[in-house]
């Protein structure tokens, strides 16, 4: 049975210094640090690598987040991949959780994140997933 989960989450980006010999086009790096409220408390670290094209509103981004709390009251950690493309100002957003990857009780998670960003900045996920084991 899918269940979902959805909530607020505040995230902090910090660019980070490019790789020694990197050339001047190579993707941006930056560090994530989040915090979810709402069904899934918890929070994140990872890192996202992006690059911009010189159109517009055109970019794409990959990124990889451990998660660690509780997640409708079972805790564990799990990790989360992500990828995005932005075509002219049209987002594409995939966001999975990585197979295998949670611990404690959310082994056997398996499930999907959107992500929505408010005018204002205010971010908020609604996150649609399946426990193995659980009704």
């Amino acid at each position: 049975m899918t269940k979902r989960a959805s909530g607020p989450f505040d995230v902090k980006l910090t660019p980070m210094a490019p790789e020694a010999g990197a050339v001047e086009a190579a993707p941006g790096r930056m560090t994530l640090d989040k915090r979810y409220h709402g069904g899934l408390e918890a929070t994140s670290q990872g890192q996202m690598l992006a690059v911009r094209s010189p159109v517009e509103g055109s970019a794409g981004y990959v990124a990889m987040e451990r998660v660690s709390g509780t997640l409708d009251g079972r805790s564990g950690t799990f990790a989360l991949q992500h990828s995005g493309t932005m075509t002219r100002g049209a987002p594409q957003l995939v966001i999975t959780v990585v197979p295998d990857s949670a611990t404690g009780e959310l082994v056997g998670l398996a499930g999907t994140m959107t992500i929505d960003i408010a005018p204002g900045g205010q971010h908020s996920y609604a996150f649609q997933y399946t426990l193995a084991g659980t009704p």
